[in-house]
């Protein structure tokens, strides 16, 4: 490639990053980037043809970072810090047969039933959210509703009081932040390691308390998960907890923040959708296609060399796909950069595919349709108090939306 390599971070790129994706879908679909010394390498999957088919193939491209090294490479390299595995024991790190039996154990718990469940009491959380928030004349939707909504919606599926829901919303923040390097930052490192031990210590007091009397919750339900005598060890339930409370938080805040968004710039979108409830399902997956809240699906990593391409994947490199770019294929979607509630194309990729495909897909789908059904009830006249390029972006290379979403309305 002789142009010079694509910005893929900061402000500039995460406002608009869909120019830089077309470049490397024409140029490098299989695009590397290396460290200065050549030993760390990542690849970046922008084609929907290469990310699906990687999505799918839990051979070549794995989540297990250790099961690519050798005993050698295992024994030599940096021990992990204190209570790492609480933040990385869990089924979207596992492979192979550990992740089939946390994902088994954790179905039976996490069922269509018990999310369908919650909808009623969604709708009540989200209208009066939204009612407090509007009492003002102007709201900012990330932070007055999208935010302490999603939170909630975690707090009422693990049965977390909603007096400690902002305990659960302050560790979310500091957890799903990119991982810090500790000899370059130590005291973000500690503060990492402080809010495991206060999360870690939180969880052990609610375990408790729901061993000796269950309630009609998750937690009660994963400490009874059971599968062929199998249970989740201590560690795994406190992980497939942080992993609910951080993932399923975090990109559900930004759902429901950019289909809002996409709703303000698309008038006539609006007006269909007020006019005809129906159409809120199918609008919910073209919103998740055209501007969706995960970015880039967490890392995979080459499980042995891998010829992709006209490229070779070495054992080891990261491998990170581009949802955001798949989504915008020409070779898959016909005007891509087009929101088009009639779309009938190639399913989208947002909740994955294959053996990873997310587990809180069900769920989701219910935070995105409660809140999209409440913002037309309540602000159907609601547009935009900035100018939208003035919106500044989360620069987390995982999650796309905006820090914040401020409203107005007639």
């Amino acid at each position: 490639m002789t142009a010079p390599p694509p910005l893929l971070s900061g402000e500039a790129f995460k406002a608009d990053p869909y120019p830089v994706y077309a470049y490397l879908r024409e140029q490098a679909p299989v695009y590397c980037r290396a460290s200065r010394d050549g030993a760390a390498r990542m690849w970046f999957l922008t084609r929907y043809e290469d990310v699906s088919a990687a999505l799918r193939d839990d051979i070549r491209f794995i989540k297990d970072v250790r099961a690519t090294q050798t005993p050698a490479e295992r024994a030599g390299a940096r021990a992990a810090p204190p209570l790492y595995r609480l933040l990385t024991h869990h089924m979207l790190n596992a492979d192979g047969a550990t992740h089939g039996r946390l994902r088994a154990l954790v179905n039976k718990a996490f069922s269509a039933r018990q999310v369908e469940q919650l909808e009623p009491r969604l709708y009540t959380i989200a209208g009066d959210l939204l009612g407090r928030a509007m009492r003002h004349g102007a709201l900012d939707y990330v932070h007055d509703f999208a935010l302490p909504f999603s939170i909630a919606v975690i707090g009422e599926l693990l049965g977390i009081p909603s007096r400690d829901h902002h305990r659960f919303r302050a560790w979310s923040h500091i957890l799903v932040a990119p991982s810090a390097d500790s000899d370059r930052n130590v005291r973000k490192t500690e503060r990492l390691g402080q809010v495991m031990q206060d999360f870690a210590g939180y969880l052990a007091a609610v375990c408790a308390a729901r061993r000796r009397m269950p309630q009609p919750d998750l937690i009660s339900l994963l400490l009874a998960a059971e599968e062929a005598g199998d249970r989740l060890s201590e560690e795994e339930l406190y992980s497939m907890v942080l992993l609910l409370t951080v993932v399923g938080h975090e990109t559900s805040v930004f759902l429901l923040a950019n289909q809002v968004l996409t709703l303000l710039a698309h008038p006539p979108l609006l007006h269909a959708l007020r006019a005809d409830r129906s159409l809120v399902v199918p609008a919910i997956e073209e919103f998740i296609r055209y501007d969706g809240p995960v970015e880039r699906a967490t890392m995979r990593f080459a499980a042995a060399d891998i010829e992709w391409g006209e490229q070779v994947m070495r054992r080891g490199d990261a491998v990170s796909l581009v949802l955001a770019s798949a989504h915008r294929d020409e070779r898959a979607f016909d005007a891509p950069a087009c929101y088009d509630l009639a779309r009938i194309a190639p399913r989208h990729v947002g909740f994955g595919l294959g053996s990873h495909y997310c587990l809180g897909a069900p769920l989701a789908r219910l935070e995105a349709r409660v809140a999209l059904n409440t913002f037309l009830d309540r602000l159907p006249h609601a547009r935009l108090a900035v100018p939208r390029a003035t919106l500044r972006w989360q620069t987390n290379p995982i999650v796309r939306g905006p820090r914040r979403l401020p409203l107005i309305w007639a």
